[in-house]
């Protein structure tokens, strides 16, 4: 068996790839316009998610791409194209707390020219919201919830139960998607894979 990119590869010279779906560019902020190999990334991605022949479970997806190429441009757009496929829940955890307060920066603050999403998202006609969130217990089913951590801080959080920390019980009968932009890896819980 080849690797997963070999295998997209044939899929796509024989035209059998997912299309980029038009909500995605026109929810992410047009001050990014979409290079091409991050074109093919969300094509990539999503010919795997649907094509249950490609798709492994759990699902694990690995983007190796180089600093500054668009990761986290990536990210929010696939959290968009899984909103639509029922996930709600995003947890994005990085290494360090200041790469943490960056990223809060690029999905929250809409002032931000690094603001990652559209002044307003919305998808089959209704608008979305995105919402940090602490924990999943009490999140927003109609909102791209999004709970920021370090790796460090998860673990901690996950091992020490606190109140309105993370903790295992928040994946429990959940659809999450655990996302690490250190690496650009995006893997779905268990349960909802």
């Amino acid at each position: 068996m080849g690797f997963l990119h070999e295998e997209l590869d044939t899929v796509r010279k024989i035209g059998a790839n997912a299309e980029l779906p038009a909500y995605i560019p026109e929810n992410l902020n047009p001050s990014f316009e979409l290079r091409q190999y991050q074109k093919e990334a969300f094509e990539n991605f999503i010919t795997c998610f649907e094509n249950p022949n490609l798709r492994q479970k759990p699902t694990q997806v690995l983007f190796h791409m180089a600093t500054g190429s668009g990761k986290t441009l990536i990210m929010a757009g696939l959290m968009l194209y899984l909103y639509k496929q029922g996930y709600r829940n995003f947890l994005f955890f990085v290494n360090l707390s200041n790469i943490v307060e960056k990223t809060k920066e690029n999905f929250k603050n809409q002032t931000s020219t690094k603001y990652l999403f559209a002044d307003e998202i919305v998808l089959d006609g209704e608008r979305i919201g995105v919402q940090e969130v602490e924990n999943f217990q009490y999140s927003d089913p109609d909102k791209i919830n999004i709970c920021f951590s370090t790796t460090q801080g998860l673990h901690m959080d996950m091992w020490t139960v606190k109140e309105g920390g993370m903790s295992f019980d928040d994946f429990e009968g959940q659809k999450v998607v655990l996302i690490s932009d250190d690496y650009a890896i995006i893997g779905l819980s268990q349960r909802a894979a």
